[in-house]
């Protein structure tokens, strides 16, 4: 693990945080607010994030590297496992960790469980960020914080709100002043070590989420099979949708295509804001029972495949 930065102003550095927490935190929402554009899949839905999303924020002369982790919970399926190594991979390569808890679900179970086994790795520069404050009232946040400081010794306690941005800033400051001296990664306007077709995946999944609600569970899967940059400088791009049942393709495709097209809609003008440049999407829906254990599908969420 790297050590702290020097007081040289002339220096620049750089470090990698890893953003932790229970499922729905609202991790996503602050990584997005942390670098300034969205990067990250946000959704309502627990267990959004799937892989590790690198992002990159800047601080004065300090570059720092988020770690967008999967939720982290008691893992029942392959897929499961798979999401939570990614967590703590994460926070095993990272040169500080930032804890994020929901206040309005305070220390539940999946929180104290991630905080255990904090204490059971030992690092140094974990701090912790109480989400969700404009909501909670204050006696309890106090209460709160002081449960969580005595359960872990945390470099510093924030309150925040990922959605709205209060104190973000600090946090970011805090974080910079951590990263150990080095050279920059990556261009200073670079948002994202994410290709370009993982993005354009993301962004369909987090549509079919919104579209469908609790209409279809975690059983799907989006791949970018093709991407074409076409003359007149936009890109065409070909993605499957996969499900593991019949059913659930009806669902998606909608009665006469319908739920399909407005999925492909939405996904459309946000790849378009986000690309700066016009997209011709089109999307296939198809089935592939037990895609869960298809080591392939692992490969292109940009999971390692657990063994078992």
């Amino acid at each position: 693990m790297s050590d702290q930065k020097t007081d040289s102003p002339a220096a620049t550095h750089c470090g990698y945080v890893a953003i932790v927490g229970a499922p729905n935190a609202g991790k996503s929402t602050l990584l997005n607010r942390l670098v300034g554009a969205k990067v990250s899949i946000v959704s309502k839905k627990v267990q959004t994030t799937r892989a590790r999303i690198t992002a990159i924020g800047m601080e004065g002369d300090t570059q720092i590297v988020f770690l967008d982790t999967p939720g982290i919970f008691t893992p029942k399926r392959r897929l499961d496992r798979a999401m939570v190594n990614a967590a703590w991979s994460g926070v095993d390569d990272a040169d500080a960790v930032l804890l994020l808890i929901d206040s309005e679900r305070g220390y539940d179970d999946e929180s104290r469980a991630i905080v255990e086994a904090l204490n059971n790795r030992k690092r140094p520069n974990v701090l912790l960020a109480l989400n969700k404050v404009d909501a909670v009232p204050r006696e309890k946040l106090l209460g709160l914080a002081k449960m969580l400081s005595e359960a872990y010794p945390f470099e510093r306690i924030f309150m925040i709100s990922a959605q709205k941005g209060t104190g973000v800033d600090d946090v970011r400051r805090d974080l910079a002043s951590r990263m150990p001296a080095g050279p920059w990664l990556y261009p200073e306007d670079q948002l994202a070590d994410v290709p370009m077709r993982f993005l354009a995946a993301e962004i369909t999944r987090e549509q079919v989420y919104h579209s469908l609600h609790d209409e279809l569970p975690y059983a799907i899967t989006v791949e970018t099979e093709n991407w074409k940059d076409q003359k007149d400088g936009s890109a065409r791009i070909d993605q499957v949708i996969y499900v593991e049942r019949e059913g659930q393709k009806k669902i998606v495709l909608g009665e006469g295509g319908q739920m399909i097209k407005r999925i492909g809609a939405f996904a459309r003008k946000i790849m378009e804001e986000q690309f700066e440049r016009r997209v011709h999407l089109f999307l296939f829906v198809k089935v592939r029972e037990d895609w869960g254990d298809d080591p392939e599908r692992y490969e292109a969420m940009g999971l390692d495949f657990p063994k078992k």
